[in-house]
């Protein structure tokens, strides 16, 4: 009889239960003041990045995970949402028309490529922190009925 070995297998062949641990990943946020927090959040530990969603997009030089690298506001946003710095969501975009309007004159055009175009405008500015992106999104979700900058 040829019986191949299981790493769940015991000597007298029966099996036994193995406890799997999975990385939990933490709950998405639900509304849109949890998701300017939770990007906040993001943004003080990974950093914000100007110019792009994140710093080698192409993957060209950088093999850790894109949610992993500093970010802009923008895939900060998406990212505390879907997980993925680059994939959209209802919340997101909903969140995303929230903070664009927060911010100076608001943009020109109500569609959502305009409303990021626009944050990404405020993100890019020379200059802006992370210590300045953190702050915007915690005003904003403290207090979503004012102008923010």
């Amino acid at each position: 009889m040829n019986h191949q070995s299981s790493p769940t297998d015991l000597p007298h062949g029966s099996r036994r239960t193995v406890l799997v641990a999975l990385p939990v990943r933490p709950t998405a946020p639900t509304t849109v003041e949890g998701v300017f927090l939770a990007a906040a959040r993001l943004l003080q530990e990974r950093g914000l990045w100007q110019g792009d969603y994140v710093p080698d997009v192409r993957d060209r030089e950088m093999r850790i995970p894109h949610c992993l690298r500093p970010m802009s506001i923008v895939a900060a946003i998406r990212c505390v949402v879907s997980g993925n710095p680059h994939r959209s969501s209802q919340l997101a975009d909903t969140a995303m028309g929230v903070l664009a309007l927060a911010i100076g004159d608001g943009p020109f055009y109500g569609d959502i490529f305009s409303l990021e175009t626009h944050v990404d405008k405020w993100n890019d500015v020379p200059g802006r922190t992370t210590d300045d992106a953190v702050a915007l999104l915690e005003r904003v979700a403290t207090s979503p009925t004012e102008r923010a900058a």
